[in-house]
């Protein structure tokens, strides 16, 4: 099975010491994000956690225990992007994350790592043009870490507007300059860009519009082909591979003011304060009323050779 850790918030970034724990404890809970009294408990057992995936903006309080990571196939995507504290207080130097970002390329492989440059939004001070300087200079530093960038334009959903007012979102020719740019600098510099839940209509300029999580970069990154129960994507147009998820939302300490992930620094902070790092669950602790039920796992690795 693959586990993910980072579509409701960033563990690499803020949840290491805890994630470590679980690694050596052998599971993991999490709270179902709509019924807050159902718990699902995984083995953390690398003979049926075929992969663990990381999306985060900052790996490097993980990067010491790499060791430890070591049985369980990974795949990493580091999120990059050209905003400063006005949008994205917490993140990290952008240098500091590439320099990072390398590293992990050098243990990992470039099939392990990808580059993610979303969401993009415009505004005055982050115009079309200073985007496409920002993500040349960028691509020319991860030259070589990685062949993999996907993108995405702002979506509007209702945390996003709520937190973020003031944005818009990216009318149509400015998009189709954004992306020719992108796969011009993309094919300049050995990365294929790839956009998710975007449809296929950026195909005719030379986008990969399969998905950013899809079976074919598991596969890659495993070195094997694997076996995938039938499930459906996590929205619209979205092709990706979604197993387990251990996050929780309202959790992320990033704080960014795109997030779709965190409802307001309030319900963040209180959640963070929470948090165990000695606990099975990420935020809090199992209680009488709830429920923990064991998920189903099972290898989903194909071990006849490919050439990839």
């Amino acid at each position: 099975m693959i586990l993910h850790t980072g579509n409701r918030t960033d563990i690499p970034a803020y949840y290491s010491k805890w994630f470590v724990n679980r690694l050596q404890e052998g599971v993991v809970c999490v709270r179902n994000p709509y019924n807050p009294t159902a718990i699902t408990k995984y083995r953390l057992d690398p003979e049926v956690v075929d992969m663990i995936v990381f999306c985060t903006k900052n790996p490097a309080p993980l990067l010491p225990y790499m060791g430890i990571l070591e049985p369980y196939g990974q795949y990493w995507y580091v999120t990059i992007t050209p905003y400063e504290a006005d949008i994205e207080p917490h993140v990290p130097d952008k240098s500091k994350v590439m320099e990072d970002f390398k590293e992990l390329s050098g243990r990992l492989g470039v099939e392990r790592v990808g580059w993610r440059y979303d969401p993009i939004f415009l505004s005055e001070k982050y115009a079309l043009e200073r985007h496409i300087r920002d993500f040349e200079a960028m691509a020319s530093t991860l030259a070589g870490y990685t062949d993999t960038c996907v993108i995405s334009f702002i979506d509007l959903y209702q945390k996003v507007v709520k937190n973020f007012p003031e944005v818009k979102e990216v009318g149509k020719e400015e998009k189709i300059a954004l992306v020719k740019a992108f796969v011009e600098i993309g094919r300049k510099y050995g990365m294929t860009i790839k956009t998710c839940g975007e449809g296929d209509e950026w195909e005719q300029y030379g986008v990969d519009c399969s998905g950013c999580m899809t079976q074919e970069v598991y596969e890659r990154a495993l070195g094997c082909g694997i076996q995938v129960p039938k499930t459906k994507g996590a929205r619209t147009d979205c092709g990706c591979i979604l197993g387990g998820d251990i996050g929780a939302y309202n959790t992320c300490g990033h704080l960014c003011r795109y997030c779709y992930a965190n409802y307001d620094e309030k319900t963040v902070k209180y959640n963070m304060r929470n948090h165990d790092p000695k606990s099975p669950l990420l935020i809090g602790n199992i209680t009488a009323d709830d429920v923990v039920h064991e998920a189903k796992q099972e290898s989903w690795k194909d071990m006849q050779l490919r050439l990839w």
